[in-house]
């Protein structure tokens, strides 16, 4: 997801590079990330906890997306791919968060 995020995001107008652009590929690297170092704790409620902040980055970077949109930087065609595994990623997120309830 996060290369798709890229690849949509060199598109956009180069004003947008402090604005939009870097937002949304903070928001795309901190899905993963977030995941990732919340696995590394080796903690059950410290990763509970990552995955809620990945999840929450998620619907952030939906959002964003949708931003761009309304925005006219790009076509709702060009992004729908984007958005359908996005959606897939937050099942993903919330099926594991359940697998860990505390």
């Amino acid at each position: 997801m996060v290369k798709e995020v890229y690849l949509v995001s060199a598109e956009l107008p180069i004003e947008e590079k402090f604005g939009l652009l870097s937002q949304i590929r903070r928001c795309a690297v901190s899905i993963p990330s977030n995941i990732a170092e919340g696995a590394g704790r080796n903690n059950k409620k410290e990763f509970y906890q990552f995955l809620g902040i990945a999840f929450g980055s998620t619907y952030e970077l939906q959002t964003q997306l949708q931003l761009l949109v309304n925005l006219n930087f790009i076509s709702e065609a060009k992004i729908a791919s984007l958005k359908e595994l996005l959606a897939e990623i937050q099942k993903m997120i919330y099926s594991l968060k359940e697998s860990l309830k505390l």
